[in-house]
């Protein structure tokens, strides 16, 4: 092809983002809560100078990896539009992923993997690559039938979703302590290392809890293995548990927790819906939907449907 490579990546292992890219037809870097970028602002506003060649140097019809791993890719794209700020993405599993491009992506029926670390030991968020092989591969992928994905129409983006107006007054400490401490707790420098999920159970999950209602007895900690088992009476029982939560430590990825807290589900023999949290980052699974997302809420960027969560979880 006569276009650029470049190599973007579509998250870790345990807060993956890939298919946001699929589904909305765009590819997505951070961080983006510095704001749009222009040619005036400084590449240490945007943490290097990834954005700046994102948002200046792809071009429209350059062909983009989505990469999973050091050597394993999931789609392969052509560039549809110079670089656009997108509001709706300040939250895609925790990330702000606001800087982006819109992209026809061509999802490969399983994970391709390549014989060697083709996207180098330490691959950045969105690159050029030279790497021959990356180069033979497109090449020969967006030239090969069918190629009528490089000219379909783009997907709808979604609505940008509006913040909660009305925070519950119960919930309102909680929230002003998960502001004030989530920028803290992030910076390595200033901090140290972030803080265990034992930890985060006991400064955050627990509070959560007792501001929604939940009485101390009606809370079990490392209950039959689970980090924070929820009743809706006591004796502490299968038969009387409401719901469970998993915690992760803070950056770890809540979403890769779900297996896990399944298992404890499984063990219970009881059909339980699911929480998976970093203390600030609750995301609730179904039961009665195989599991499927059901509400969300991030406390340090709450948005409209939070309001879901917050009934979900509250004691009835």
């Amino acid at each position: 092809m006569s276009g650029a490579v470049w190599q973007i990546s579509g998250g870790p292992v345990s807060r993956p983002y890939a298919h946001v890219f699929v589904k909305y037809g765009v590819g997505l870097i951070g961080p983006g809560d510095a704001g749009p970028w222009t040619a005036e602002r400084d590449d240490n506003e945007f943490e290097g100078g990834f954005v700046r060649r994102f948002a200046d140097e792809v071009k429209v019809g350059d062909a983009f990896l989505l990469r999973t791993g050091i050597s394993t890719l999931c789609a392969v794209g052509v560039v549809g539009s110079d670089y656009i700020y997108l509001n709706q993405f300040d939250d895609v599993n925790g990330w702000d992923l606001q800087h982006a491009r819109r992209v026809r992506w061509s999802l490969l029926p399983q994970e391709y993997t390549f014989g060697s670390q083709v996207f180098g030991a330490n691959p950045t968020r969105c690159s050029r690559t030279w790497n021959e092989e990356l180069l033979d591969f497109t090449d020969r992928f967006v030239n090969s039938p069918p190629t009528h994905w490089q000219t379909a129409p783009l997907p709808e983006l979604p609505p940008e979703e509006a913040p909660l107006e009305e925070v519950p007054a119960v919930l309102q400490g909680i929230i002003a302590e998960a502001n004030d401490l989530v920028p803290l707790l992030w910076d390595r420098q200033s901090f140290g290392e972030h803080p265990s999920e034992d930890e985060l159970i006991v400064h955050f999950v627990v509070p959560f809890l007792r501001a929604l209602g939940w009485p101390p007895e009606r809370i079990a900690v490392k209950w039959r293995y689970i980090d924070v088992a929820v009743f809706r009476a006591l004796p502490r029982t299968p038969e009387n548990c409401l719901f469970v939560i998993e915690a992760k430590r803070l950056g770890a990825g809540v979403e890769g927790a779900l297996q896990q807290a399944k298992g404890y589900v499984e063990a219970l023999a009881m059909p339980r819906d699911v929480i998976v949290t970093d203390g600030i980052r609750y995301r609730m699974y179904s039961c009665q939907s195989n599991f499927e997302p059901a509400a969300y809420a991030n406390l340090a960027r709450l948005k409209k449907s939070a309001a879901q969560l917050f009934a979900r979880m509250k004691r009835p």
